[in-house]
């Protein structure tokens, strides 16, 4: 079932959305703490994301550049901001399209299923889909999934980059200072704790498909997968 995320801070708009999307069989999250939307992104994994642009704290913009330092996946962008420069920003922020307030909900279907063909179904890059595989770990990149035996979990960018950097490194190690290098080379500075998050996650991403202590701490060097499950 495909996953649709929902950052409208109008509530009657959202809820409306949510009633609607949801009758055609689609997963749906509404975003309620605006302070946190890269969390509620994380947990819930959208496969598209619907986006207005006048947000508490932060614009949708902002968002949208957040949303696609760890995903790909389509965002719509929904405002009644309609002036051209609106639409020009963006896309220029890493949007896939636009819809204007006032909408009809068919025309919001129409994109959604739009996009999702194009992102994942038959509209989809039909070139061969990158599988890295390890003693029968198996890491879709370009799925952001991680598979072990039956069970599947779904991953950030920036983790699904982290694993296949471990897989590729092994059995030699991660070194911090490569991996800071590797994934965040398009920001100036990267909080040392930032690495730290990423790879909690990541021993979380592992023992979610059962595999525990799956990545070792090399204290002043950096990481190495554990292959523990052979």
């Amino acid at each position: 079932m495909n996953r649709i995320m929902i950052i409208e801070d109008d509530p009657k708009i959202a809820g409306y959305l949510h009633s609607y999307i949801e009758k055609y069989g689609y997963e749906v999250f509404v975003v309620e703490d605006f302070n946190n939307i890269m969390a509620s992104f994380r947990s819930f994994n959208p496969n598209l994301v619907l986006l207005d642009i006048n947000l508490p704290r932060y614009d949708g913009y902002y968002w949208c550049r957040q949303i696609r330092k760890e995903s790909v996946c389509p965002v719509i962008f929904i405002s009644a901001r309609t002036g051209e420069m609106d639409q020009i920003m963006a896309l220029e922020n890493g949007g896939d399209d636009f819809i204007a307030k006032p909408f009809h909900p068919d025309i919001v279907m129409a994109k959604i299923r739009s996009q999702i063909r194009r992102a994942y179904g038959e509209y989809a890059s039909k070139q061969d889909e990158r599988i890295i595989v390890k003693e029968g770990l198996k890491l879709y990149p370009e799925r952001l999934e991680l598979k072990f035996q039956e069970k599947v979990v779904h991953l950030a960018k920036k983790e699904a980059d982290i694993i296949e950097y471990l897989i590729i490194r092994h059995p030699r190690i991660a070194g911090r200072e490569d991996l800071l290098e590797k994934l965040w080379d398009d920001q100036m500075y990267v909080d040392e704790n930032t690495l730290n998050v990423n790879i909690t996650r990541v021993r979380k991403k592992f023992a979610e498909i059962g595999i525990k202590d799956a990545v070792e701490t090399i204290r002043g060097a950096g990481y190495r997968l554990r292959v523990t499950w052979t």
